[in-house]
């Protein structure tokens, strides 16, 4: 069974996290530099997430959006849950398959301090939110 019931409760989480993240600048100053933008398709629930770091501050969008991403990643919404609760590696992520790419995958490396520190909140966030 899949964690997040519908895409309502997904987009409140990560907006709740995102919300964070935005806000330190540790956490964003290496993909603010990368001058990216990335996209990340969820499934289960169908989901969008963009991540625009052409700007200072560095945007999080919930919702489909119009442009192109210099970088596309595809997964579930399980395996990115599991990431972040420090139950996947990313890396084993992209490399076992569970993460398909459009764009040049290393460019992903920019995700890493972002990714780093949503692992660090996240769970804080789902127990505040009253789903752990």
């Amino acid at each position: 069974m899949a964690f997040y019931r519908d895409e309502k409760q997904f987009y409140a989480v990560m907006d709740r996290l995102f919300g964070r993240l935005m806000k330190d600048a540790k956490a964003t100053n290496q993909f603010a530099r990368s001058n990216m933008v990335i996209r990340l398709n969820t499934r289960q629930p169908n989901a969008q997430i963009l991540l625009d770091g052409r700007g200072r501050p560095v945007e999080a969008l919930f919702g489909p959006q119009v442009g192109k991403a210099d970088l596309e990643l595809n997964l579930e919404a399980d395996t990115l849950h599991r990431i972040w609760l420090g139950e996947v590696r990313l890396r084993d992520a992209f490399f076992g398959g569970q993460i398909a790419t459009k764009g040049y995958v290393f460019k992903a490396m920019q995700l890493g301090e972002l990714f780093q520190e949503a692992e660090r909140q996240y769970p804080q966030v789902l127990l505040e939110m009253g789903l752990r």
